[in-house]
């Protein structure tokens, strides 16, 4: 669900109790619609995300780390310059609405006192950071809009700020029973949570939902009171901001499915797990799900990269094997122009075909040769000699060129198998750096300096016996987890096809139960993941040796077992992730 307005209400008196006269110490913008305010307020630090993105704009306290560039962009530096060392008046929501105000008192390069404002305006496509001057003018914006873009409404620095178009809709801090039941009047014969979402600012279906649900007869979207019902939502509204007790909604997979900044009784209540506050109930349900969509974004250029590079090798491998299939008829080449040579006594020139005795058949048969009708015998047998040699070549060299496309087609499918694996921007920029040593990325193209960035972890699991099993997310990961194994532990990888190296952290013999979950990871994080009898090899760690001059994580090993798996993501999450 979209941050609505009754829960960024929400969020918003959290921040000011929280916040109000913290000092702003620090400012990084890790990426172009966020920034991060680092405030000291009550003798804690308190990181402060400001979120602009179209899919999950939203404001909250933090403890996830980010990347930051080398160099910070140019509104980094302006909110460094303008609000460092400024102290936090307020966080406030205007009008019931999804805009946030944060009112700074800093001091400018005169040494005088002076307002400077941090606006979030959580608009999907069209959310917004602005900052403003005390005279409400802009500053600056994380994206401007010209005229060209809008018409109605134009953020460029330098011009006076307005804000949203107006709706006329009523603010939940001020609603009356009368107000609402006239909006309510008008709306006509529909259900009530689509009144109510209508004619109250800030208010999303599903909240509508669930504040008509509070006041309706079980399994009813209407009522026959209406005055009733706007008497009792007018009065729940105006208690919501002392209900505060913000939940998770979890569906049937386990993970979050909506964040409330109050139970939802029209939801099962042991699917709702409570958090100690809303910006953590916020951090946890938009946190991995940002992430995930950045990350999607990010890897975008480098599939289209991977799926192109993929079907010009399927191209390729399609057109070598029909060269090796003509290549097929090379003895038949070779047999037309020995009988030719065999029997050039008899054949005239100007002939359409010969028919001759094969004396390579025991039987006696003979064969018919089609004959050239402009060339004389002799230049008939010459022709199919060369075609004899033409075609061994060209079966050759399509053998060679086969065996480096299957070797380059396998590459390119694990690298994108990896991609899809990546659970962080170290992981895919492992992935980056791998393709760009192998040539299929140019350096530095198109891409922003960041820090560096440390060295991405591998899944860890622990089996049911209690041996950690770890698994390689990518190429580098797999090389560093097999040439980091003990002789004597487990080595697992798909048989034939890319995947991920899997290692059990345990020496001599293996319980039954940890070596078939190490099968079901090996399985999972494969090409063949959804696949029936994926075969499964494993092996010692000290049968196992990296290629010399391979790609990152090639190997090869012996006195391999194979086993046979068929799995399912149930499988898989009934082993224990410790670390993703």
């Amino acid at each position: 669900m979209p941050m609505d307005g009754l829960t960024l209400g929400f969020a918003a008196r959290e921040l000011h109790a929280t916040l109000a006269g913290g000092r702003i110490d620090k400012i990084t913008q890790p990426e172009k619609d966020t920034i991060i305010l680092l405030i000291r307020a009550g003798s804690t630090n308190h990181q402060l995300l400001l979120c602009a993105s179209p899919n999950n704009a939203r404001c909250h306290l933090t403890q996830m780390k980010f990347s930051n560039p080398l160099e910070p962009p140019m509104f980094c530096m302006l909110l460094r310059k303008q609000l460092l060392s400024g102290r936090v008046l307020s966080v406030r929501q205007i009008g019931g609405d999804r805009v946030i105000h944060i009112d700074v008192d800093t001091v400018d390069e005169m040494g005088d006192h002076v307002l400077r404002r941090i606006i979030l305006e959580i608009m999907g496509r069209h959310s917004n950071l602005i900052v403003t001057d005390e005279n409400d003018r802009i500053l600056d914006a994380a994206r401007h809009v010209s005229l060209d873009m809008s018409r109605v409404r134009q953020v460029q620095p330098g011009l006076p700020y307005l804000p949203p178009p107006a709706q006329d809709k009523l603010d939940p801090a001020d609603v009356t029973a009368d107000a609402l039941l006239a909006r309510l009047s008008a709306a006509g014969d529909v259900p009530l949570h689509k009144a109510l979402a209508a004619c109250v600012s800030g208010m999303s279906n599903p909240a509508a939902k669930e504040l008509a649900f509070r006041v309706l007869p079980a399994g009813c979207d209407r009522t026959d009171d209406l005055a009733d019902a706007a008497a009792r939502l007018a009065d729940l509204l105006r208690r919501l901001p002392g209900m505060a007790d913000p939940r998770v909604l979890y569906d049937d997979a386990g993970d979050p499915a909506d964040v409330f900044a109050f139970p939802y009784l029209m939801h099962p209540l042991d699917a709702q797990k409570p958090c100690p506050t809303v910006s953590q109930a916020l951090e946890r349900y938009f946190g991995a799900r940002d992430q995930a969509d950045r990350l999607t974004q990010k890897s975008a250029t480098m599939v289209k990269l991977l799926k192109t590079h993929i079907e010009r090798c399927e191209k390729k491998l399609a057109q070598q094997e029909e060269d090796l299939s003509n290549a097929a008829r090379l003895e038949e080449y070779r047999l037309f122009g020995e009988l030719l040579n065999a029997n050039l006594w008899q054949l005239k020139k100007g002939q359409t075909e010969a028919v001759v005795p094969n004396f390579y058949d025991e039987n006696g048969g003979t064969v018919t040769i089609p004959l050239d009708i402009q060339l004389t015998p002799v230049q008939n047998a010459q022709r199919y000699f060369k075609k004899y040699q033409k075609a061994r070549t060209t079966r050759e060299m399509a053998a060679e060129q086969r065996t480096s496309t299957l070797a380059e087609l396998d590459y390119l499918e694990g690298m994108l198998l990896d991609v899809g694996k990546c659970v962080g921007e170290a992981e895919l920029e492992e992935i980056r750096q791998e393709l760009q040593h192998t040539g299929y990325i140019k350096k530095g193209l198109g891409r922003r300096q960041q820090r560096a960035l440390p060295k991405s972890k591998p899944y860890h699991y622990r089996s049911s016996d209690g041996i950690d099993l770890f698994v390689g997310k990518n190429a580098a990961q797999n090389e560093r987890l097999t040439g980091d194994a003990k002789p004597n532990e487990t080595w697992l990888h798909a048989k034939d096809m890319p995947g991920s190296h899997v290692i059990i952290k345990a020496e001599g013999a293996i319980p039954d139960s940890t070596l078939a979950e190490a099968a079901t990871l090996a399985a999972w994080y494969s090409k063949g993941q959804h696949s029936t009898m994926v075969p499964i090899d494993y092996t010692l760690k000290r049968h196992v040796k990296k290629i010399p001059g391979g790609a990152t994580g090639m190997v090869t090993y012996t006195n391999q077992r194979t086993v046979y798996m068929t799995v399912t993501e149930a499988d898989v999450r009934k082993i224990t992730l410790v670390e993703g």
